[in-house]
């Protein structure tokens, strides 16, 4: 009985399609990330950069001198629009126009692993995607022979037809999906129309002449036609081994290539099958649901594997081989290049000869960069570009060129492999990958741009388009970046027109961070080497990231550990503001505009001058200190008319254009000038009585003042042009009862003054400042926490509404975008986040409020429960506890101070993540800007410590969720651990040319003359100093000698004293090529201390060989085993114990058999028992005696089973063994030698099967500081529970998860669950399965469903969906309990647990 809860989002991108999506003009980016479904917009930012040189100035100016020290450029920037985890693997993604859709632009068409297609739209009335169909095929698969491969083994793809008639899905070993659309024009011109030559279509008079002018047949007819599954030898019989197709442009009829041979294509019998694959083009008559075959061009090279269509101007299709490019345009003339030596050898193929470039085609990614010329853009798999160019002969293609791109041109911005590119127009591409950062690219072509100098002016009449964005001007503005909107078109394209060398110049818009994939994970443990099963020390994780040049180091943290740059102790500190106030211009002075417009820019950088901190004094009241800023030094000081003795300050603002200083007392609000001069008091008494109020909230907006007072009032106040603030009178503010209130103001509110406002009902009333008589905005449901809030929504029933107690609206984001959310706090401290936007859109003249509609963000986070008896009981009451913070390091944040302290992120491409502060509870937490703290905060804690602080660098918290950071090393990192002195050891590996060895057996070696040699790996074992991040210390292994894995352990060193040592092992194999039997060594290092280099303290660390022994076969991996320091490792096929000896070799004491490769190698700590996973046949559980040195054999699983991670996982005195295999699953197996069909547990016993959907890479147990038995604890106050109900059994020992790593970047939690827990989340998972859409019509259970041995009752659940609990509105909580039979706190300590609370990290 366990959970699996994914505890960050895949990073890996897997497919990516650009189309106006959100309207029919915008442009719009649709990422997919294995499971996670990202749709992005493009935003222009102006950024300073430097020019390479002053030549290039030249070029573009040659009067501009100055243009080499400094240009501006228009710099495209990803913007998230919404974000959906779905319950299936994207394999493919399609763009289709459709008959009518609810946003009018077009739709989107995604195909998954298991032979399912969802066809979904945008709906901008919920701001979320609308299902419009899903097709199910895996049924149809069931006819094929029982040795064929099963469907997800088959390689699966999706290719739609250009102008949209239809799609194809080719699944299994050779079934063909067709899903035609239906289309304007279906109806009205029959045959003879084709959308990509013919003029357009008058959309909506066709669509009224199709349906007559029924409005309602057209709304209920589906935009697809019936769907058909036809074999592929069923259009032609010699197709029985298809390699690749895609439909073509450019035909009347739905039409597409597809490679194929009628003998499976190997490159082990070249002799015998060179040139047998065939390209066949074949027309597809929709109605008739047959074919006709229009050309054929056989004796294609056995190693091509893709077909791009191209569209005009060069049409036809590019077929992409490993050594060779081939062109097969509309008649079937070919034209082909060879890209490297090899290309004449495998193939007969008539080709050009470009062998000189000696590439490498092998997992390339195409992508057409200019639609003017056609030239063509090439990622190789090391990530470097190559430009294809094409000489056409008017429509002909007469030759084809390819240039390698200069570094300084950008050639090698792309540090490994693409899986995706799109083309985003206006000079845009965007670049997905699975092994590292994916790019958003940015092209010029300096050629073009000479030959046609023209104006703005000029370029905006001949585009003759008014209605694009702003993210359309960014390219024309600039036009270094800009020739894909030429009127021109080129008919001869030739190596000197736009594509000669040079003419393509890169750079990079916006990067999109990832952590894939993710290959092991360790961190750093207190107390010793042993690093199994132990709680961590550090609150950071390190992970080895990335492939090739991509590889990194990353650094993962669940909280904000911010850097502090002084700490100091403030006794009875309450809370704390930093100010700074200027003093106003003179009347009558003028300034010019360059001096205003600097006077503005200091004005944003000014740095603050006071900190005002409230403390409690012996009495029982609270007294205020004002402390003059210096960099990070305070000076209390004394002078100026602040209120100081008993004076109870709850905040601290400026007013009047930063002129004036307002403070905040009990009852009353002074106002104070720059020097700290009193210049006015404005008491708060109530109107009729004279009783003297007491402020609760404030909130500001320059120049206005919201104040809300402990009778429920609000009074508004104004700053008029001398500094004098006065009252703002409103009669309905005065009769009205507000529980929170806010100010807010931005340009994206047209500049206007807003006041939010929340009833005693629960209701969300906006007013216009300028008229504070009626509200422009009412929503009276926003107690219930509706999904989506409008102001027309009411609730079914009214009896469960959350108990609201502050409402914020803040701007949340980076420098590239800045939003409103508005921020709702419930009585338990929850945080409710809303998005807002419109429907119908907006003009640009209308008010902000006009259609307004709020959508509920997603967002996993849960309070801490806190007893810290520091914190009054009434700060998580009425009085405020958000906090805006305008500008901390380069965020717009919100802050969370009280028992469970957290910032509120957001990065342009990512949804709004909360994120805890570590340590302690913050009473009061204020913005610092000084010279020493720039862009920082300070705070004070629950031990009334003041930090002064600042975000860590070069840390993103958006993305994940998590504080994350990469270091970049250039170099793919195999392994890594910790060490205890303080350092972390990396194996690496880089890429060198392979040359056949000395071997006397192959005599014919020594008389290899190729040129073009393979790459193989050297390993490299390094050391990484975790304060500077640098390498400290490398030891270069043996050529074509790779680290297989590195393990830190604790072993004997004398076997008189039996002294320990944390010593490092390195386990690594020497590969020499199939020939040749894989050899290995044992390293084992010893981290010594030495004197450091001059100015690098950090290099104090080194590493010592201690010993070094080669063996038969692969060290593969490697373990701590036993009590007496000994350790266990698997060379080959067989697992021996060794124990390190004073001469330095070490002996064997114990051994185990294997059968293939292992691939698992792991003791429980301190019990002598291992698992032993093998990559083909299964794991092995046994065990370990020390007298006598002894191997046991206990259990075994099933033998057709690919372990690649496993991990033990002990819970209330059982055992259960978790394997992650290569399809994607997790099986959880149960040790017990009493049950009867475990043959006196020789057969591990077979427990339940997950799908994850994601590649495993590890396992890590990780032990928490939460108890089980506190995590179900009956409400003495509700419980009915007796003291003799003992179903619950007491908890026998610690709480265990497992930390599962893989290859798209997730981090995820197994977590064991008792009865009860299983009982009570089984159920509230079927309710929330049954309740919540699901985006694509996927089922959750259909996903995670894997047939298993047919006795595991009881499945993994899924955390995924149970930690949607908070998407619900309170009503449907309230429902949800009432059904599963629990109460919601139990229901959060639950969610609590599976997010992993309690690991430390």
């Amino acid at each position: 009985m366990q959970c699996y809860t994914e505890l960050t989002p895949p990073t890996a991108v897997t497919h990516a399609v650009s189309l106006p999506f959100l309207s029919s003009k915008s442009n719009n980016l649709v990422v997919a990330k294995a499971s996670l479904l990202q749709i992005f917009e493009l935003r222009s930012t102006i950024t300073e950069v430097a020019s390479a040189s002053k030549d290039d100035a030249a070029k573009v100016d040659p009067d501009a001198e100055d243009l080499a020290i400094l240009r501006t450029e228009h710099t495209s920037k990803l913007v998230l629009v919404g974000e959906y985890p779905l319950s299936g693997t994207v394999i493919s993604l399609a763009r289709v126009k459709t008959l009518d859709t609810k946003s009018g632009g077009e739709a989107l068409l995604l195909a998954f692993r298991d032979a399912k297609l969802s066809l979904v739209e945008w709906d901008p009335e919920y701001h979320n995607l609308n299902t419009i169909s899903i097709h199910y095929y895996e049924g149809h698969d069931l006819g094929a022979a029982p040795w064929s491969p099963e469907l997800e083994d088959c390689c699966n793809y999706l290719s739609a037809d250009p102008s949209s008639r239809c799609a194809a899905l080719k699944f299994g070993v050779r079934n063909l999906a067709i899903l035609p659309f239906r289309q304007v024009g279906d109806d009205l011109v029959g045959e003879d129309y084709d959308p990509d030559l013919d003029s357009p279509i008058d959309r909506p008079l066709a669509v009224t002449k199709t349906t007559n002018g029924d409005g309602e047949h057209a709304k209920n007819q589906t935009p697809y036609a019936s769907s058909f599954v036809l074999p592929l030898t069923a259009l032609d019989p010699s197709l029985t081994n298809p390699v690749h197709l895609a439909f073509l442009h450019e035909y009347r009829e739905p039409t597409f290539g597809i490679i194929s041979s009628s003998r499976a294509p190997a490159g082990s019998l070249l002799a015998e099958r060179k040139d047998i694959l065939n390209y066949t083009v074949f027309t597809l008559d929709l109605e008739q649901k047959a074919s006709t075959t229009l050309l054929t061009v056989p004796g294609i090279p056995y190693d091509v594997s893709r077909v791009v269509p191209l569209p005009l101007p060069v049409g036809g299709a590019l077929l992409m081989g490993g050594n060779e490019i081939i062109h097969v345009d509309q008649a079937g003339k070919t034209n082909a290049v060879g890209v490297n030596e090899f290309a004449r050898a495998c193939t007969s193929f008539s080709m050009a000869d470009q062998s000189d470039l000696a590439l490498r085609l092998e997992g390339c990614t195409v992508e057409q960069l200019s639609p003017d010329s056609g030239d063509v853009l090439i990622v190789l798999n090391n990530g470097d570009l190559v430009v294809l160019t094409f000489t056409l002969d008017g429509r002909s293609v007469s030759g084809m060129t390819l240039r390698l791109v200069d570094e300084e041109r950008g050639g090698k911005l792309i540090p490994c492999a693409a899986s995706c590119a799109t083309n985003l127009g206006r000079g845009r591409m965007f670049i997905g990958s699975e092994d590292g950062d994916s790019v958003l690219l940015g092209w010029a072509s300096k050629t073009a741009q000479l030959a046609r100098k023209r104006s703005h002016a000029d370029m905006l009449a001949d585009d003759g388009d008014s209605s694009f964005d702003e993210a359309d001007l960014d390219d024309l503005d600039d036009d270094l970046y800009d020739n894909s909107n030429s009127p021109t078109k080129q008919s001869v394209v030739s190596p000197t027109g736009t594509s000669a060398p040079g003419a393509y110049t890169f750079r990079i818009h916006d990067t999109m961070i990832s952590l894939a994939p993710m290959k092991d994970i360790t961190y750093p443990v207190k107390g010793g080497s042993d690093t199994t099963a132990s709680q961590a020390a550090s609150s950071e994780l390190v992970a080895s990231t990335g492939r090739g040049r991509a590889g990194a180091v990353s650094l993962l943290k669940r909280e904000v550990e911010p850097k502090t740059l002084k700490q100091t102790s403030m006794s009875s500190a309450r809370g704390l503001w930093a100010v700074s106030a200027r003093k106003p211009i003179p009347k009558g002075m003028i300034t010019s505009g360059a001096q205003d417009s600097e006077a503005n820019i200091a004005a944003d950088a000014e740095y603050d001058q006071y900190l005002v901190v409230c403390k409690a004094n012996g009495s029982g009241r609270e007294d205020t200190f004002t402390y003059k800023v210096n960099g990070t030094t305070l000076e209390e000081i004394t002078t100026g008319d602040f209120d100081r003795e008993e004076a109870s300050t709850s905040e601290v603002g400026v007013m009047a254009k930063g002129t004036k200083i307002v403070q905040i007392l009990g009852s009353e609000v002074r106002i104070l000038d720059s020097e700290l001069a009193l210049s006015q008091i404005i008491p708060m008494e109530d109107e009729e009585t004279g009783a003297e109020l007491r402020i609760i909230n404030t909130s500001f907006a320059d120049p206005y003042m919201l104040v809300l007072r402990d009778d429920s009032s609000v009074k508004v106040f104004k700053a008029d042009e001398e500094g004098e603030v006065e009252e703002i009178e409103s009669t309905l503010f005065s009769s009205t009862k507000w529980l929170s209130g806010c100010l807010y103001t931005s340009p994206s509110v047209g500049g206007q003054t807003l006041a939010f406002l929340l009833t005693a009902e629960g209701g969300l009333k906006i007013f216009d400042v300028g008229d504070l008589e009626k509200p422009s905005y009412v929503a009276e449901g926003l107690g219930f926490l509706p999904p989506t809030l409008t102001a027309e929504y009411a609730p079914r029933r009214s009896t469960a509404k959350a108990t609201l107690t502050e409402i914020l609206v803040a701007d949340l984001g980076d420098a590239t975008c800045k939003s409103p959310h508005l921020f709702v706090r419930t009585a338990s401290d929850d945080l409710n986040i809303y998005q807002p936007y419109h429907y119908p859109s907006n003009q640009t003249s209308a008010p902000f409020t006009s259609n307004l509609r709020w959508q509920k963000m997603p967002q996993m986070h849960l309070p801490a429960y806190s007893e810290e008896s520091s914190l009054d009981s009434e700060d998580a009451g009425s009085n405020s506890t958000l906090k805006v913070l305008d500008n901390v390091g380069g965020y717009s944040t919100v802050f969370q101070r009280g028992a469970s302290p957290c910032f509120i992120f957001k990065e342009a491409s990512s949804t709004p993540k909360v994120i805890g502060l570590r340590g302690k509870a913050v009473k009061g937490l204020t913005r610092f800007n000084t010279a020493a703290c720039e862009l920082g905060f300070a705070y004070v804690d629950a031990d009334d410590e003041l930090r002064l602080c600042q975000l860590p660098y070069q840390f993103r918290y958006g993305d994940l969720g998590w504080a994350a950071r990469k270091l970049r090393l250039g170099e793919e990192i195999h392994a890594l651990d910790y060490h205890p002195k303080g350092v972390y050891v990396l194996g690496t590996g880089r890429m060198i040319d392979f040359t056949l060895p000395d071997d006397s057996y192959h005599y014919e070696w020594a008389r290899e003359e190729t040129t073009f040699k393979p790459q193989v790996e050297q390993g490299i074992i390094r050391l990484l100093h975790p304060e500077t991040w640098s390498i400290i210390d490398s030891h270069e292994l043996d050529p074509y000698e790779l680290v297989l894995c590195v393990k830190t352990l604790d072993l004997e060193v004398s076997e008189t004293t039996h002294e320990r040592k944390p010593l490092i092992a390195v386990g690594t194999a020497i590969v020499q090529g199939e020939d040749l039997a894989t050899k290995g060594c044992i390293y084992i290092f010893e981290v010594i201390t030495v004197v450091p280099q001059p100015g690098r303290p950090e290099t104090s660390r080194k590493l010592r060989l201690i010993v070094r022994e080669e063996v038969k076969g692969a060290v593969s991996a490697i373990s701590a085993i036993g009590t007496q320091g000994f350790m266990i490792m698997a060379q080959g096929q067989k697992c021996m114990v060794r124990g390190l000896k004073e001469d330095g070799t070490l002996l064997p004491v114990a051994f185990l058999d294997m059968q293939c490769y292992v691939s698992v190698l792991k003791e429980l700590s301190g019990t002598g028992m291992l698992l032993m996973g093998d990559a083909m046949k299964g794991l092995w559980f046994t065990g370990y005696t020390e007298e006598p040195y002894k191997m046991l054999h206990f259990g075994k699983s099933r033998s057709h089973m690919e372990v690649l991670a496993a991990e033990f996982l002990p819970h209330e005195k059982q055992l259960h063994i978790v394997i992650a295999d290569a399809d994607c699953n997790i099986h959880v197996l149960q040790f017990d030698p009493e049950h009867p069909k475990s043959l006196s547990g020789q057969r591990l016993l077979h427990k339940s099967t997950y799908h994850t959907g994601h590649f495993p890479t590890s396992m890590t147990l990780l032990r928490s500081s939460l108890s089980p038995a506190m995590t179900a604890l009956p409400d003495p106050q509700t419980s009915s529970a007796t003291p003799m109900d003992v179903d619950e059994p007491a908890a026998t020992g610690p709480l265990h998860h497992i930390l599962h790593t893989s290859s798209s970047g997730i981090l995820s939690l197994l977590t064991p669950l008792s009865e009860s827990t299983y009982r009570r989340l089984s159920a509230l998972a079927t309710h929330l399965t049954n309740t919540l859409e699901h985006p694509c019509g996927l089922n959750p259970r259909a996903y995670r469903k894997v047939e298993s041995e047919g006795f595991g009752n009881r499945g993994v659940l899924d955390g995924g969906v149970l930690r949607r609990w908070g998407e619900l509105s309170s009503q449907r909580r309230a429902e949800a309990c009432g059904k599963v039979g629990t109460e919601e706190w139990v229901v959060r300590s639950d969610l609590e647990v599976l997010g992993g609370a309690g690991l430390g990290f």
